[in-house]
This record gives C-alpha cells, sequence and structure tokens, in this order.
C-alpha cells in the first residue's frame, strides 16, 4: 500500500509541476462566465468537446491577468490516462502536495480546477470538504448533465452553482471567423453581408469548436467520432446499456428528424415491426441516458397538466445542428429544423424553460418563453415568401397569444424582417443573425 501511495504522491507530483510550466491555450474567447461566488462550486457541464477545457483554462488565464499569482491556478485533467485508477480519498494529494509546493500561499485564495471530475467515484465529499476546510475556489467540470442535476445538487447540498456550456453561439462563430459584431450596433452592408454568408455556415456546419473551418467529408467524419464516444463513453459504460444496437438506433432516429414530435411508444411500434427487440421502459431511460449526455433536449407541451404533458409528445433538440448533417445526411430533415435548432439553443444559452404550445384545433406555435416582461410566443419558419405559410404562422402564434394572454410574439427567419399587427398584439418578424446577435430586440 506505502509503495502504491508513494507512485501516487510522485505522478500527482509531476502533473503539478507540469501544470505550472504549461501555458494557457489561446482560442476563441467564450460569452459564458463563470458567477465565483465565495464559498461556492462554480461547475461547468456540457457535452464532449463542446470547449469546456479550453473556457476553463481561459478563465484561469483571466484570474492571472487580474492579478493572480500563476502559482495559485491549478488545473488538473481528471481524464489523464495516468489517474484512470485514482480513488476519490487520493484526491486530497493535489491539494496538499501544492500546498507543500507553495507554502507561502496558504491564507491566500487559490483555484483549483478539476476537469471531467466524474471520472472519479466519492468525488462530492473530497470537493465539500475542501471548500469547507480551505481559502480556496473550486471549479469542476463533467460531461454529463447528472453532475448538474443530480450529483451537483443533491451531494454538494447547495454549494454549487452549474453554468452549461455549449458549442459555439452564432455570435461566438462569428468571432471564431474573425468578424466582430459590437453589441447593439447595426452593421454595415458589407459586414452584413458576411454575416448573412455565414448564416448558412453555421446552419450546416454548427458550432463544435474542433471542426471550425474543416472541409465537409472531414468534419463528418469527427463529428461522427463524436457521436461514438458519447453512445460509447457516457452512455454505454456509464448506465451498462446492453442493448446498443436500439440504442444507437434511436440516436440515428432522433438525429433523423430534429426538432420532431417524438413519441416512446410509437418509436416502439415501428421498432417492432424493423424486428429490432426493445422494451418501452428501455426506450425511455434511452431517451434520459442521451439526455444525461447532453446530446439531445427534450422539450414538453405548454400545460398547467402533469397528465396532459405527460400524455403528449415531445419534441426533441440535438446539441449542434452540424450532428444532424454529419449523421444523417439524407434525414427527413431540411433548412426550417436546423433553424429551429438553432432558436432552440440560443433560448437554452439564456437558461430559458421551453414548451411548445398546441391548440385543440392542431395549430402549434415552437417555443412559449418567459420573459422579465411576460411570456412571448416565437415561431420559426425559415421562408415566409409564400402566401399560404405566412397566413399559417401568423394563424398560430394569433390563436396562442389569444389562448395564453401574450402581447409579443416573434417569428424567427432566414431573411425577412418586419413588424406586423395583429389583433392580439404586435408580430416581429426577424432575421436569424439579428435575433440571436440581440439586434432586433426592444
Amino acid at each position: 500500500m506505502s509503495v502504491n501511495l508513494s507512485f501516487v504522491e510522485g505522478l500527482i507530483e509531476q502533473i503539478l509541476a507540469d501544470a505550472e510550466e504549461q501555458p494557457w491555450p489561446g482560442g476563441t474567447a467564450r460569452d459564458a462566465r463563470l458567477p465565483w461566488l465565495p464559498r461556492k462550486v462554480d461547475a461547468v457541464v456540457g457535452m464532449r468537446r463542446v470547449g469546456k477545457t479550453w473556457f476553463l483554462q481561459q478563465t484561469l488565464a483571466q484570474r492571472v491577468e487580474e492579478g493572480a499569482p500563476r502559482a495559485s491556478t491549478v488545473y488538473v485533467n481528471l481524464e489523464d490516462e495516468r489517474l484512470w485508477q485514482l480513488e476519490a480519498q487520493q484526491l486530497g494529494l493535489f491539494v496538499d502536495l501544492f500546498y507543500r509546493r507553495h507554502p507561502e500561499l496558504r491564507g491566500t485564495t487559490c483555484t483549483f480546477v478539476f476537469d471531467e471530475i466524474q471520472t472519479v467515484p466519492g468525488w462530492e465529499r473530497f470537493v465539500r470538504r475542501l471548500v469547507d476546510t480551505e481559502d480556496v475556489h473550486v471549479c469542476v467540470s463533467g460531461s454529463s448533465s447528472k453532475l448538474l442535476s443530480r450529483e451537483i445538487a443533491t451531494s454538494l447540498r447547495g454549494r454549487s452553482i452549474a453554468t452549461e456550456l455549449f458549442p459555439f453561439s452564432f455570435r461566438e462563430f462569428l468571432r471564431h471567423h474573425g468578424v466582430h459584431v459590437p453589441r447593439g450596433r447595426q452593421p454595415g452592408r458589407q459586414q452584413r453581408s458576411l454575416i448573412e454568408q455565414k448564416v448558412g455556415h453555421y446552419l450546416r456546419s454548427g458550432g463544435f469548436p474542433e471542426v471550425q473551418g474543416v472541409d465537409e467529408p472531414l468534419r463528418r467524419r469527427v463529428l461522427q467520432d463524436y457521436l461514438d464516444v458519447v453512445l460509447l463513453r457516457d452512455v454505454v459504460e456509464r448506465h451498462g446499456v446492453a442493448n446498443v444496437v436500439a440504442l444507437r438506433r434511436l440516436m440515428r432516429r432522433l438525429l433523423s428528424a430534429p426538432a420532431g414530435l417524438f413519441s416512446v411508444n410509437r418509436l416502439h411500434n415501428d421498432f417492432r415491426s424493423q424486428g429490432v427487440q426493445v422494451g418501452k421502459d428501455s426506450l425511455h431511460a434511452f431517451v434520459d441516458y442521451l439526455h444525461d449526455a447532453f446530446l439531445f433536449f427534450p422539450v414538453s407541451i405548454h400545460t398547467d397538466s402533469e397528465r396532459v404533458r405527460q400524455s403528449n409528445p415531445r419534441k426533441v433538440y440535438p446539441i449542434d445542428p452540424g450532428l444532424v448533417s454529419a449523421a444523417a445526411p439524407q434525414g427527413g430533415w431540411g433548412t426550417g429544423q436546423l433553424l429551429e435548432t438553432l432558436a432552440f439553443l440560443h433560448l437554452r444559452r439564456q437558461g430559458h424553460e421551453l414548451a411548445y404550445y398546441r391548440h385543440a384545433d392542431g395549430t402549434e406555435v415552437d417555443f412559449i418563453v418567459q420573459r422579465p416582461k411576460g411570456p412571448e410566443a416565437i415561431q420559426v419558419s425559415a421562408d415566409l415568401t409564400s402566401a399560404n405559410t405566412r397566413k399559417r404562422e401568423l394563424r398560430a402564434l394569433e390563436v396562442a397569444m389569444e389562448d395564453l394572454g401574450i402581447r409579443r410574439a416573434t417569428v424567427v427567419t432566414l431573411s425577412a424582417n418586419e413588424r406586423v399587427r395583429l389583433p392580439t398584439g404586435t408580430v416581429s418578424i426577424v432575421p436569424f443573425w439579428m435575433w440571436a446577435l440581440d439586434l432586433a430586440l426592444s
């Protein structure tokens, strides 16, 4: 046992020494910000490859720029293959050995970042003790929404604040490609044309940082690898899934119909007719697992009745449109579904709880959003040039506004920009780029 402990101590000493010499990476600045409250653990969660590591390291670099000593910022990647057998009680060695290296920093506020901490079972007790006994700020990250909703909330007992990180937002996407749009200022004609061109690229390629600027064939291969890793490591291994065939078929089905209505009962019948053996309970669990891994987000119908909510299908959105075109290039989706996915992600990044609306007459509205000034109805329609499409979308909004007492609604499009007065209130029709850059909101 002493030999093992000595080996672990030596390994951690080396990791700490290497971390001090490693320069912080550059890369595109993210708009997300950590709350950074005293005695609170900042938890950064999101799917693999969305840029959590870069974001955390950029956050540490910012701390140093603000005057913190470089040695007081400690970054540990717990997916380092040398740490694969690390146990929770050994996590404390990082702190003990750090202060052995820098005794002069005791009594000052140091920052410890533990990346992908969910790989160490029992990590919660260590973090809780660290925050309670040392003058430190702790950041943790993970690739499972369990870290956000269940493990963090219950195990850290109110000591944490979670920040979700997604692939690049449209503003971050533009920044990455060298297009900087000042907040609150309309761009000139030349920049506007460039932004409109970038919308098409964003719609197809998505916002995962690593694939920006990569040719389509290679981008598809990289994104397909992302899906395989999430499926095998964050779902199959984590939850002990045995029926991988049905799980993979479910994932492909959801990617082939982004922003579509989803019913486990209907899917179960489809699978049974195709000879895929899987139970309904398993399908329900698989959907939850894919949500846990941040791959898909379900949205329920707008209602105060839990019974109605449970009996109606949910809409399901992938975390990035690039995954759709990579995994299901010949799927039944179109530009409208990808645009609706981008609209969902924009609203989710803002922290909104979302629901879709359906009236008894069959009319639907994509999102009902609770804003500080009251609820807003948001419809997504890529092209309103057809008179029938325009009439249908505005009619759906008018019904929802009258039914829910909403006075403000928005239609997100690819190009149209106007205001429409309805008997129930005002509808703003805006292109996605203006809406996503907050240039069309009063």
